[in-house]
């Protein structure tokens, strides 16, 4: 057991430490982080600046409006708390598929980009309008918080486009830089590398998944979920729910359970109703009110979870089809020390035992 685990503690070492001694992998790493660093900077001083701008709590008198007041008040540590997750969520994967040298992965998380740039530009208008109604109930002194934040807010989204550009590139130099060592890995035969292929778009899916599920949870918890205790409870509990059928789904996956798949592949079902039931109600005439300030948002991460639960569904489907094929004892043996930089295995090296290919001088 000692053994197993100073081997894969060995493995992670040398695969994290090629992060930071080739080219590639260095500069997607560091352009990630930086992002992630200059939009949290960001992000925290609109908060500051809207704290700071609120009158004290004793002087604030809101009468009827208190829950539209409060609902309001809520908007911008929603959008901070989201965005340190995200940002935060963003830098492990890109560890994560970088160490794994997932190219799938990657371009998952150029395509993620793209919804931070959607969710960033989305929070202009929606903070813009809390401040707008916050000024109405006379909540803030004399200091003007939207002429404060208006220009990071902006710059935000601006940051995000170009880092997305730049992402995009390297993802394409990474792409080229990973082949030789997938090749090495995988071998040359294409069916197991469209099997392989299938598998990781999967798993990429399943981390994908998770995000948007609890960006969507923070936002109903913090701003909706004080309406309806029942309704606030049941979301509660469903995400600790969620990461158990998630890590679930990728232990079957792996270990080409086809039951545990169809209970996974139920369970996706049952979400994908849960999600459309959510969109539905945030513009039902008579709860509206509830979801106003973080409506916009909230709709996104609902549109973007479903289409993200239909693809793992096709993708799930697709993988159990894949069962019994020889992919499960090649992921079994990827988790191995195996020197990739002088060793190259064939799938054939994997399903069965065979004579060297050249003859050998005893």
């Amino acid at each position: 057991m000692s053994t197993t685990k100073t081997s894969r503690a060995s493995s992670l070492a040398k695969s994290t430490g090629e992060i930071f001694t080739r080219k590639w992998p260095r500069m997607f790493f560091i352009i990630a982080l930086l992002q992630a660093i200059v939009c949290l900077t960001f992000e925290s001083y609109t908060f500051a600046q809207f704290q700071t701008g609120l009158r004290p709590r004793a002087e604030q008198n809101w009468g009827d409006y208190s829950d539209d007041a409060e609902s309001q008040l809520k908007t911008i540590p929603v959008f901070l708390g989201l965005f340190i997750l995200g940002f935060l969520y963003d830098v492990g994967l890109v560890w994560d598929a970088l160490r794994m040298k997932n190219t799938i992965q990657i371009i998952g998380l150029c395509i993620a980009q793209l919804a931070f740039l959607v969710y960033s530009a989305l929070q202009i208008d929606q903070i813009q309008e809390a401040i707008r109604i916050l000024k109405g109930f006379d909540a803030f002194s004399d200091h003007d918080v939207w002429e404060e934040v208006k220009g990071v807010l902006i710059a935000i989204p601006g940051l995000i486009a170009l880092v997305t550009i730049m992402m995009c590139f390297m993802a394409w130099k990474l792409y080229q830089e990973f082949a030789w060592d997938i090749l090495k890995h995988i071998g040359a035969d294409y069916r197991m590398k469209k099997r392989f292929l299938h598998y990781q778009i999967y798993i990429a899916l399943l981390k994908f998944d998770f995000f948007f599920f609890v960006g969507f949870t923070i936002q109903f918890l913090v701003v909706v979920g004080g309406k309806s205790s029942m309704e606030l409870r049941l979301t509660a509990a469903a995400v600790p729910i969620t990461i158990i059928i998630l890590i679930c789904a990728a232990i079957f996956t792996r270990r080409e359970s086809k039951i545990g798949m169809i209970i996974v592949m139920v369970l996706y079902l049952g979400g994908l109703s849960y999600f459309i039931y959510k969109l539905a109600r945030i513009y039902d005439a008579s709860q509206v009110q509830y979801y106003m300030p973080v409506r916009k948002s909230l709709t996104a991460f609902a549109v973007l979870t479903i289409i993200l639960i239909i693809l793992t569904i096709i993708n799930a489907m697709v993988c159990m089809f894949n069962f019994g094929a020889g992919l499960k004892n090649h992921l079994n043996s990827a988790r191995q020390e195996i020197d990739k930089d002088q060793a190259s295995y064939s799938m054939n090296d994997v399903k069965q035992t065979q004579l060297p290919s050249r003859m050998t001088i005893d």
